[in-house]
């Protein structure tokens, strides 16, 4: 089975989550200028399922999202836009913002 990490951040008007494959977790991706730290002060919450994270990611107002199981999963879903989605190193990344 595979895992993400998962940390959820509440304010009192919004909800923020933060998800990562398991196998990011600490490291730190770089292309070019480019360098991305898969923090675990920042990610790492909650380990649990795809399908788990999805449904915190829907009943967030925003999302942080590394790794192919996670983003592709919310491509899937419709929760992120194919076109949407950016590669580091190779790792895609995307971004929810609910307005």
């Amino acid at each position: 089975m595979c895992y993400v990490y998962v940390k959820v951040y509440r304010t009192q008007m919004y909800v923020l989550v933060a998800a990562c494959d398991e196998e990011l977790l600490g490291r730190t991706l770089v292309e070019g200028e480019i360098y991305f730290n898969v923090s675990e002060r920042f990610y790492k919450g909650s380990k649990m399922t795809v399908e788990e994270a999805i449904d915190l990611i829907r009943n967030a107002d925003t999302a942080n999202l590394i790794g192919a199981r996670i983003v592709d999963r919310a491509k899937r879903e419709r929760l992120v836009h194919p076109e949407a989605v950016l590669n580091i190193a190779g790792v895609p990344h995307a971004q929810i913002v609910k307005v």
